[in-house]
């Protein structure tokens, strides 16, 4: 395995209305230029819209959430004897099973249907922010480890970057099982993937090693499902600054009898720099390439971390 990215587009379910597409209860659309300009560069998106696809019309009676945040129904505005709960659910579930190929999803914010987290549920005719929607529930229950995001999230530069590592870093892990999986592809996929869990945790990484160090054992199957829960998880905790320099540090540790003074202090004074929220990360990154192009270090080579996407994101020039 190899941290070369797929010639093969990179699948991710949306939101119709975020492509542009006119199926708001108004007729309308919310389309979003970083996700059609920036992201639609590298991804394939498969455009759902479930209100429609349950048969509402466009324009339509708008739905909401109403009753226990934890078990809401979702009714109309005007006439709440207009339930949608189970059809919008049973649709969820039917996608969830049918888009087994996708990398990632992006849900529409606030949406009584698409909505991930604090979508407003009315109770008593008093909104109160604490639900998902129900089409949203529903198909993130079908895939619990797909990586998925709401558009609004991605407006944070932390959150836009820890999507889209996930969604590639599933994509591996997609093609690892295309492939089949065996103890040997299991170990390299840990392996390769050491520095990113690092930046998320030592401890998820500590804790994924004692699975692959019984990858050889028998059900390994059962093992592989073990390893991914675990690792989708320990990549939804986000990097930190502090985690970040201590991975950068260790990295430069593989330099350090190729460097001779100057490059070690320069070296130090940027991931310094890094740590002091002075530079965005892209530029100690930027230099321990440089160096590793002059010092080529095999290990080093395959580490996901130092390319976890393709570069023209430019994600790292923001955190």
């Amino acid at each position: 395995m190899t941290q070369g990215f797929s010639l093969m587009p990179i699948r991710l379910g949306i939101s119709s209305c975020l492509l542009g597409e006119q199926v708001r209860f108004d007729g309308g659309h919310k389309r979003d230029t970083f996700i059609n300009e920036a992201l639609g560069r590298f991804f394939e998106f498969i455009p759902v819209c479930p209100e429609v696809a349950i048969g509402l019309g466009i324009p339509r009676q708008p739905i909401r959430l109403v009753g226990n945040p934890a078990a809401p129904r979702a009714v109309g505005v005007r006439d709440p004897d207009l339930d949608v709960s189970d059809a919008l659910g049973n649709y969820g579930m039917r996608m969830g099973r049918k888009l087994g190929d996708i990398s990632g999803y992006i849900f529409k914010k606030g949406s009584p249907s698409c909505g991930m987290e604090r979508v407003k549920v009315y109770q008593k005719g008093q909104p109160g922010k604490g639900g998902t929607g129900l089409y949203a529930r529903a198909f993130m229950d079908q895939q619990p480890l797909l990586p998925a995001e709401e558009e609004g999230r991605l407006g944070d530069p932390v959150l836009r970057e820890n999507f889209i590592e996930r969604v590639f870093a599933y994509r591996r892990w997609q093609e690892l099982q295309a492939r089949g999986l065996s103890a040997a592809r299991l170990v390299d996929f840990h392996t390769i993937h050491k520095l990113n869990l690092m930046a998320h945790g030592t401890d998820h990484y500590r804790a994924l090693g004692r699975i692959v160090a019984q990858a050889g054992a028998k059900a390994l199957r059962q093992r592989g499902e073990l390893y991914i829960t675990g690792f989708m998880t320990a990549l939804k905790h986000r990097a930190t600054r502090k985690r970040h320099t201590n991975v950068l540090m260790h990295i430069m540790g593989y330099l350090k009898k190729s460097l001779d003074h100057d490059d070690k202090t320069e070296l130090l004074d940027v991931i310094e720099a890094y740590r002091l929220c002075q530079v965005p990360l892209i530029v100690p990154i930027t230099l321990l390439k440089h160096h590793f192009r002059h010092h080529p270090d095999a290990y080093m080579a395959r580490q996901v971390y130092l390319n976890p996407y393709p570069p023209e994101l430019i994600l790292r020039n923001c955190i």
